[in-house]
């Protein structure tokens, strides 16, 4: 297969920002947490619009295009018989949309595949892990157990893939993330995983360069949460800004806290000119809502995990201008109006991942795979282009080449 074609200059970017701009804007997912005071109307107008691809520099880097990305149809003479993909990851609880946003993406791509292969239809079957490490565990053995899946794409955060990476292993079950970033996952031994996106070394990396370079922040307060993704993004920004990283205002916050008083006091004493936040938007968005209600007005960074419309809808008039990163490549015009039209929804975070992952999957399927050793086999050898970006593996499970997105609430 091709090498993914690059396109150079601020015009490409200029087009798939508009190509996106729908996708980032309608999307209402996940939880419905209180947003620190602020409505769902007063950031009706706002959207997280994806503003610029960087390098592990912080540098501008050309964006991909998508005209050579394969096709989930295939030729349409495929044959297979009693054949299943699964996704595992949140599909209920406070970080639903990011899951619901890969689930959606795959079933794009199993439809359009199903629809063209009459003699080839693929089940996909999802398993809902509620993000957490534990429930995660017990879904793992029923997916495991189900003869008929030989892929699974996920799962979908770090620490239920931490929690459940063994099992998968054992079994010899393809273990394709579309959004599990933590950097340790890879060093596990596991020949079965492979990450669809950069990690947090590249995206951590990449931003902090972003915020002292191209953003001029000098002084960065740090704040993570307790998750296995947040302490790890968090070390490797925190690593990468160096002095500019002020320690006497880095801080900690737990999954499920509402009141954050203590640490926007903490942050409002130092005078930051950014603050980095390294977790998800159930937290993320509450914590930005009372920082501006504190009078706190630098500039706010966060991550993929809050890089979703939910953001902007719990946060409301707090999230403008705020900036979130993402080692995933914004929607396509045509993938949004397929998304849309099969989900009810717009494309959010990770859903263009979940479909080029899920294409991989049944290329593979096509190319007359039937079982989970064969499946593994084939990723491990895939290099082609997607939506979003090149797929091709590294022996580690890792990307061959990475590259992080801006985004912004506007």
């Amino acid at each position: 297969m091709r090498t993914a074609r690059r396109t150079t200059g601020g015009v490409a970017l200029a087009l798939t920002a508009i190509l996106a701009i729908t996708g980032c804007s309608e999307q209402s997912q996940g939880g419905d947490e209180a947003s620190g005071g602020s409505s769902e109307s007063s950031s009706a107008e706002l959207a997280i619009q994806p503003l610029i691809q960087i390098d592990a520099e912080g540098a501008e880097a050309p964006a991909a295009e998508t005209s050579s990305a394969a096709d989930p149809a295939g030729d349409g003479s495929a044959t297979c018989d009693g054949v299943a993909i699964a996704m595992a990851g949140a599909l209920t609880g406070p970080n639903a949309a990011l899951g619901t946003n890969i689930l959606n993406g795959a079933k794009v791509a199993v439809d359009k595949h199903n629809a063209a292969n009459a003699d080839c239809q693929v089940e996909l079957k999802q398993f809902d892990t509620e993000g957490d490490p534990q429930k995660a565990t017990q879904v793992a053995p029923s997916i495991v157990a189900d003869d008929a899946v030989i892929g699974l794409l996920g799962p979908a955060f770090s620490g239920e893939t931490k929690a459940t990476g063994a099992v998968f292993s054992q079994a010899g079950l393809l273990s394709l993330t579309a959004s599990a970033t933590n950097p340790g996952l890879t060093e596990n031994g596991w020949t079965n995983f492979f990450r669809g996106l950069g990690n947090d070394d590249s995206q951590g990396g990449a931003v902090a360069n972003y915020l002292t370079g191209t953003l001029g922040a000098a002084k960065v307060c740090v704040i993570q949460d307790d998750t296995d993704y947040g302490v790890g993004l968090a070390e490797v920004v925190t690593e990468t800004l160096g002095d500019a990283a002020d320690s006497s205002c880095s801080a900690k916050v737990k999954t499920g806290d509402k009141d954050f008083s203590a640490t926007v006091e903490i942050v409002k004493s130092a005078e930051p000119d950014a603050i980095y936040y390294a977790g998800y938007y159930a937290e993320g968005a509450p914590f930005l809502s009372q920082l501006r209600a504190g009078g706190v007005d630098a500039t706010f960074v966060s991550d993929d995990g809050a890089n979703d419309p939910e953001f902007v809808k719990q946060a409301g008039d707090a999230s403008k201008d705020a900036y979130l990163t993402c080692p995933c490549g914004p929607a396509p015009t045509d993938f949004a109006t397929e998304y849309e039209d099969s989900s009810g929804q717009a494309p959010g975070v990770y859903s263009v991942e979940g479909y080029d992952l899920a294409t991989i999957m049944l290329a593979a399927i096509d190319s007359g795979v039937t079982d989970r050793d064969g499946m593994v086999a084939f990723v491990k050898d895939y290099s082609g282009d997607g939506l979003a970006k090149h797929y091709e593996w590294d022996a580690t499970g890792e990307l061959a080449d990475t590259t992080t997105w801006i985004y912004q609430v506007k």
